[in-house]
């Protein structure tokens, strides 16, 4: 029976712990911060729940087109309507927890061991556990450690003013005033839900859009929405330093301006956590930026030792993770492998409106580096839409222009995350516009958008 020592237990460690369970291999897990790991535990899980709330809030503010009122005087359903924070977020921690504990079954029924400690390799084909006396010998070795918030120099995080993402979850109060220092998924992100609770929110980015490495169609109206919601959006300024004065944060930036707020939340990118743990030593190549350097199944430049999830910066997902670790497993362990393949990956941005893609992008067709037709359709033209009182977003489809094939795919609506599916299914399996457009779809539907995009692809025969 093979030995597999997974070192870390996140998505990418714990998927891959069952799967290599369900191939016949004795598995343990050294796990330092938590069975789910960052996804479960601070940010996925934690989030997505916080926003769950944000969701209500928004469809609550725009309730009165829809004909809602609530019967206090004011005909504004948002004025009426106050969040408390310290109860979300009670409840963001208890379901993580909650979602972690059910992981933590699984693994032990399934019969898996966990160590709790911090693993490190002692060469390619064994691992010690810091603090104890264990040395796990093993015949495959999956490095799967995530990756932790990368800190601005000179604007380390209090808890209390200064926030990193992991750890806005202790606030018991509504930041009046809250500063969001980076523009990428995470920072769009948390702007857009504390915007929706009721702060009044300044996003500071140091490109000229928000969300750069989003098409850019779609990041143009989620850019639209925020600045008719309200939120200041300062682009083209790249924060220097982040410091507490009194009860209160100043931001101040390169081009010498300075901006003050309750709060500030740092969201510039992470780094991974690949320090100190005898990789180079045991023969397993880092990246720039200290990733580990694998291969389309997950493998390392040290035989038997894979890796998976952030910790490699492939796509920072945990639908990423954990399937880099099932293929690591499948391939380690002599089952059929598929190799990750990106092009076949879904991804979302849960702001409001979300944004969700698939397979191939405006900027790669932009840039001359694929060759497709793409069309993008309206949702306010959408009758459901328009029933919902949506009226900002789309749904864009890439084809082949001459076979139809479905390449990819964006949608900007609410709930993307769901319609971005059918596409995602198209891209896998190589259906063809005419396909989509064939199968049937319910109406009144957002998801008609979806045809509708495919038909106006149709080539005539």
């Amino acid at each position: 029976m093979a030995s597999v020592v997974i070192i870390g237990g996140g998505p990418g460690g714990y998927e891959a712990a069952h799967a290599a369970v369900q191939l016949g291999a004795e598995v343990t897990v050294v796990d330092t911060d938590g069975i789910g790991g960052s996804a479960v535990l601070t940010d996925c899980v934690p989030s997505k729940t916080l926003i769950a709330t944000a969701e209500v809030m928004t469809q609550v503010e725009e309730a009165g087109e829809l004909g809602v009122r609530v019967d206090d005087g004011d005909d504004d359903p948002a004025n009426s309507v106050h969040v408390d924070l310290s109860v979300i977020n009670a409840r963001v921690k208890r379901l993580a927890q909650a979602q972690s504990d059910g992981i933590s079954r699984r693994l032990e029924r399934d019969g898996i061991r966990v160590i709790q400690g911090r693993g490190r390799l002692d060469g390619p084909d064994a691992v010690l556990v810091d603090g104890t006396d264990e040395r796990l010998q093993a015949d495959v070795i999956l490095i799967s450690t995530g990756a932790r918030p990368r800190i601005l120099a000179g604007s380390e995080p209090d808890g209390e003013r200064i926030l990193t993402w992991e750890q806005v979850y202790e606030l018991q109060e509504l930041p009046e005033r809250l500063i969001v220092v980076g523009s990428g998924v995470t920072g769009a992100e948390f702007a857009s839900a504390y915007d929706a609770l009721g702060s009044d929110v300044v996003l500071v980015s140091s490109r000229d859009r928000v969300l750069p490495g989003e098409d850019a169609d779609a990041a143009e109206v989620l850019q639209d929405v925020f600045m008719r919601r309200g939120m200041t959006v300062l682009g083209k300024s790249r924060a220097e330093s982040v410091k507490r004065v009194g009860d209160g944060v100043v931001v101040t930036l390169t081009d010498g301006r300075t901006v003050e707020g309750s709060h500030a939340l740092l969201a510039v990118g992470s780094l991974p956590n690949t320090e100190d743990m005898g990789l180079v030593e045991s023969g397993v190549s880092l990246a720039d930026g200290g990733f580990v350097k694998t291969d389309k199944v997950s493998r390392t430049t040290a035989r038997g030792v894979y890796a998976a999830g952030d910790c490699t910066g492939v796509l920072m997902l945990a639908s990423v993770a954990a399937m880099q670790g099932r293929i690591a497993m499948s391939h380690a362990l002599g089952d059929a492998v598929q190799p990750l393949d990106l092009q076949t990956v879904s991804s979302n941005v849960f702001t409001a409106p979300e944004i969700a893609t698939v397979g191939v992008t405006q900027a790669a067709l932009d840039a001359g580096g694929s060759t497709a037709m793409v069309v993008k359709v309206p949702l306010a033209d959408n009758a459901r839409a328009k029933m919902q009182g949506v009226r900002d977003g789309f749904v864009k489809l890439f084809c082949l222009p001459n076979t139809g094939i479905v390449v990819g795919g964006v949608v900007v609506a609410p709930r993307a995350s769901e319609l971005i599916h059918p596409i995602s299914i198209a891209v896998a399996a190589r259906l063809t516009v005419d396909q989509v457009a064939h199968a049937f779809t319910v109406y009144p539907s957002v998801s008609g958008s979806v045809a509708e995009a495919a038909r106006r692809l149709h080539l005539r025969n």
